[in-house]
C-alpha cells in the first residue's frame, strides 16, 4: 500500500468580471433612463410665436389686449382698472348679451400668466366659452397673425 504523496499543484483561483461588469451597464442604463435633465433656470423661452395661417376676420370677436406691465384693453377701449371685476364687466358689456362671441387674447409676450389668466376666469364668468390666443408669426417678413 502506498501513499500518493505527489505534489499536486495549485491552481489560483479567477474572478470573472463579466457578470459584474453587466450588472454595473444595466444599472448605468436603467439611472440614465429615469434621471430627469430639467435645469430651468438655463431655458430661455419666448412666447408668444407661431407659423400659422394668416388670422381670420371673426365678425362676432371681442379683441382683449394685455400689456407686458398688466394693463387690459377690450375693443381698443383702455380699461380703467387692472382688477377682475373691471375685466369682466367690461367682456360683459363688450359681448351685450351674446354668449357665441369668440374672446380673442393678444398678450404681450413678456406679460405675466397671472394676466392672462384673468382674461380666462373673466370670459367664463361672463359665459363667453370660445377663447383662442392671438401670436404673431415667425418669418420673416410677414405681418402679424
Amino acid at each position: 500500500m502506498s501513499l500518493n504523496f505527489r505534489h499536486r499543484r495549485s491552481e489560483e483561483p479567477e474572478i470573472n468580471l463579466i457578470p459584474f461588469i453587466d450588472v454595473l451597464l444595466v444599472i448605468l442604463i436603467f439611472l440614465m433612463l429615469t434621471t430627469t435633465y430639467s435645469k430651468f433656470t438655463e431655458l430661455k423661452i419666448n412666447l408668444p410665436a407661431a407659423d400659422a395661417e394668416r388670422q381670420r376676420e371673426y365678425p362676432k370677436e371681442i379683441v382683449v389686449g394685455v400689456a407686458s406691465d398688466g394693463r387690459y384693453v377690450v375693443n381698443r377701449q383702455p380699461l380703467a382698472g387692472r382688477d377682475l371685476d373691471a375685466l369682466t364687466a367690461a367682456l360683459s358689456a363688450a359681448a351685450a348679451g351674446d354668449l357665441n362671441r369668440i374672446v380673442i387674447v393678444s398678450a404681450d409676450a413678456t406679460s405675466a400668466h397671472q394676466s392672462v389668466i384673468n382674461v380666462m376666469d373673466a370670459a367664463r364668468r361672463v359665459g363667453l366659452h370660445q377663447l383662442t390666443f392671438a401670436t404673431q408669426s415667425t418669418r420673416e417678413g410677414a405681418g402679424a397673425r
